[in-house]
């Protein structure tokens, strides 16, 4: 077993269930300290507990609260992460992926906006310092294929008439993305080695990923069903493999989409993938990087 992360130091939001938590597992078997960032301590219970059984002689894992939909929750936690004598890598893997009209965060922002981009944006500015500290550290940010089908429009502010779940998860998603490339841009110049990657997990199913008592939910399906998902769609622990080379290559220089290599990045193995060109216009990632410092109080300065 290749055991190459031994004493490095990974943090993933979200790694209690899903994608997050089998990249928890995946970098666990290579000796990594896992660190669970997530909102709900039963559900990250749960989780240590599977890593314990999968993983033979595993370091004990570890549990920070966390809310990425309140700036107070990320804020305490970025003090609590703080204090490690590293970080090693950063995983920015949790949000949610719909919401309504009339759902917000506790600081009052649309809730996917809100969680997936501003709230892992204060995340990293509390927690930049020691991963600057940390030779070669990693942010890796969860991008989407939904990135492609709108435009991150910061002027616009959707009305509940106009509210559209999926064209709001787009936008958090291409805003994550936006954030995550200018993020690594100004890394560079700045003349620092942590890099800022983007990774995603392709179609990635419940019904095809493999059982986890206590974290995987209950999915009957039949075979049918998977054989026609398996044409185009992948489980969450092939769709966490695309997070893990982000996490770990030593090939990456920073700045790179990792996805997968198949029919429409649906599914495959991991590689170097293109992402849509909006998602890397500097100036939109400047306003985008402006208006998120006001809205959350937190500055990145490098």
């Amino acid at each position: 077993m290749n055991r190459d992360l031994v004493d490095r130091t990974v943090v993933i939001t979200g790694g209690n269930a899903g994608l997050g938590y089998f990249t928890a597992e995946q970098l666990a078997r290579r000796g990594a300290r896992i660190i669970i960032a997530g909102r709900n301590e039963a559900k990250a219970d749960a989780a240590i507990a599977s890593l314990r059984r999968e993983v033979p002689n595993i370091e004990a894992p570890s549990f920070v609260l966390l809310d990425l939909a309140d700036l107070s929750s990320v804020a305490r936690a970025s003090t609590e992460l703080s204090r490690l004598p590293a970080i090693d890598v950063l995983v920015a893997n949790g949000g949610i992926t719909s919401g309504t009209a009339d759902s917000a965060t506790a600081d009052g922002f649309e809730s996917m906006f809100g969680t997936n981009h501003l709230g892992h944006f204060a995340l990293v500015a509390g927690l930049l310092p020691t991963l600057l500290a940390t030779p070669a550290s990693r942010i890796v940010h969860l991008g989407s294929i939904s990135h492609r089908f709108y435009a991150l429009d910061l002027d616009q502010r959707d009305t509940p008439e106009r509210f559209r779940s999926f064209r709001s998860y787009s936008r958090s998603k291409l805003a994550v993305m936006t954030f995550a490339f200018e993020l690594d841009r100004r890394l560079r110049a700045a003349g620092h080695d942590t890099r800022s990657i983007v990774a995603h997990p392709g179609f990635a199913v419940d019904e095809l990923t493999p059982e986890r008592p206590g974290v995987t939910p209950d999915v009957s399906t039949a075979a049918i069903v998977r054989t026609v998902f398996g044409s185009f769609a992948q489980g969450k622990d092939a769709g966490a493999l695309p997070i893990v080379m982000a996490a770990t290559d030593d090939y990456l220089r920073g700045g790179e989409y990792v996805g997968p290599a198949g029919w429409q990045q649906l599914k495959g193995r991991p590689r170097v993938v293109p992402a849509k060109a909006w998602s890397r216009d500097p100036a939109v990632a400047a306003r985008l990087w402006a208006l998120s410092e006001e809205l959350t109080g937190a500055s990145i300065r490098l």
